[in-house]
């Protein structure tokens, strides 16, 4: 995109505004994690800051920072996932470490529920120089949710479509 995806426009709001919008409707602790720098400020929720390790880092700091046991994880530039969805997510976690919905591309692991017993395999992968975010996939129990059982949210092309091209944005 050329510039910060988290501030364009999306709607009425920004991506960034427009996650955060969806993850308060099901979540009761939202958080920004935003890289090793903090931005984001004035949106009325926590800002975390994460050692600059990608992805992978910033969902182990979201879990160390969690005061709950788990914590949802949406990536900004999803915005087709529907709050439908993010909620199913959540309520299949019990006798589970994450719950990771399985598009046609493969696991989407940055619209998944992580228990903070992640945590640890999390920091074994990174600690191994491995920042790959289903890197720890194998080391935790993990319920996925296969394309058969998204249909009833809708096309997952439209719902796990990544805005990563100023087109892609246009046509929403």
């Amino acid at each position: 995109m050329g510039r910060d995806k988290a501030l364009l426009r999306y709607g009425g709001a920004t991506l960034l505004e427009h996650t955060l919008e969806r993850l308060k409707t099901v979540c009761g602790d939202v958080r920004i994690l935003c890289g090793p720098a903090p931005r984001y400020e004035g949106l009325g929720v926590p800002i975390e800051t994460d050692p600059g390790t990608g992805p992978l880092g910033a969902v182990l700091r979201g879990l160390e920072r969690s005061p709950l046991p788990a914590a949802l994880f949406l990536a900004v530039d999803l915005p087709g996932v529907p709050i439908f969805l993010l909620s199913r997510l959540l309520s299949l976690l019990p006798g589970y470490d994450g719950v990771v919905p399985i598009s046609e591309k493969g696991p989407e692991p940055l619209c998944a529920v992580y228990a903070a017993s992640c945590g640890e395999a999390i920091r074994e992968r990174l600690d191994a120089g491995d920042r790959k975010m289903t890197s720890f996939f194998s080391r935790v129990r993990l319920r996925t949710l296969l394309p058969s059982e998204l249909a009833e949210f809708g096309e997952l092309e439209t719902i796990f479509r990544n805005l990563n091209t100023p087109s892609e944005l246009e046509e929403g």
